[in-house]
């Protein structure tokens, strides 16, 4: 037997500690991946730097009635433990920088505001964090990736890297979106979280870690989400990170199950927009 190596019950050689994490790496990331390799997040996280966003001024209200169309919540600490009742198993992916606010002069100057221990007391799915590329703290925020990649990898937790741009709207095309996606990858990010482009599926091909879309803000109607998510998964997307688009929508139940039909029932956008209106028809 290889030294170091142990067996476990069922005969299995085990190598070392570190094998034996990547199985919970694995597992948490099969958690927000379903059976498909696909992902509806539900980002509800907005609070941490914008405060009581129109439509989450009282977040349990508005996020308690999307919990069975979310296969995982993108929050903060503050939001989970005071809003989400612990009873829901929905995993969880936790925002971990912050230090930021709409009112600073620039929202790229974050940092870590969760220790892992406190992650892993809260039994999350994932982590997640912003990187600025190109800002005056670019080389800050990446090294909190790394750092928090580090600390991840020694306790099987997945980090998920979001390419901010601040209020640089403008920064979202594909030559600096595949340039921000590519340097999180090769830093080791388990999810890279983006925006939506042209030319988009020139930034999947260039990232080899599992690309999820960013809504941004909402958007003029939610055809234009629909079709964005649409074309999204359609180049290559494994899934949605969206949260403005979906329950600032005053059908946010219909526009999440139509999300929904897009990424896990690879339905057309006709077929998802006849979903949302029919559900929207009955709700009224």
């Amino acid at each position: 037997m290889t030294p170091g190596a142990n067996r476990n019950c069922a005969g299995v050689v085990s190598v070392h500690k570190e094998e034996a994490m990547d199985w919970g790496m694995k597992n948490r990331m099969q958690r927000i991946f379903k059976d498909d390799g696909k992902a509806v997040m539900l980002a509800v996280d907005h609070g941490y730097f914008l405060g009581p966003v129109s439509r989450l001024e009282e977040p349990r209200k508005t996020i308690e009635p999307l919990i069975p169309y979310a296969d995982s919540l993108m929050l903060t600490r503050g939001m989970l433990r005071n809003c989400i009742d612990p009873k829901y198993n929905i995993p969880l992916v936790l925002r971990v920088s912050g230090g930021n606010s709409i009112l600073g002069k620039d929202l790229s100057n974050e940092g870590i505001t969760v220790s892992f221990e406190d992650a892993i007391r809260l039994n999350v799915a994932a982590v997640a964090l912003s990187i600025y590329v190109g800002t005056d703290h670019e080389h800050q925020t990446l090294i909190n990736l790394t750092k928090l990649i580090d600390e991840g990898q020694k306790y099987g937790i997945p980090v998920l890297a979001v390419t901010a741009v601040g209020k640089e709207l403008e920064k979202r095309d594909c030559r600096y979106l595949s340039l921000s996606c590519r340097i999180a990858a090769e830093l080791g990010a388990h999810i890279i979280k983006t925006y939506y482009c042209e030319d988009f599926e020139k930034v999947i091909k260039s990232c080899p870690a599992p690309v999820v879309i960013a809504g941004g803000p909402k958007l003029k109607n939610e055809l234009d989400a629909l079709k964005m998510a649409y074309e999204a998964v359609s180049a290559g997307a494994k899934g949605v990170d969206m949260g403005r688009n979906i329950w600032q929508s005053r059908w946010s139940v219909a526009m999440i199950s139509a999300i929904r039909s897009i990424v896990h029932e690879k339905a057309s956008l006709k077929k998802a927009y006849n979903l949302f209106n029919s559900l929207k028809n009955k709700s009224n």
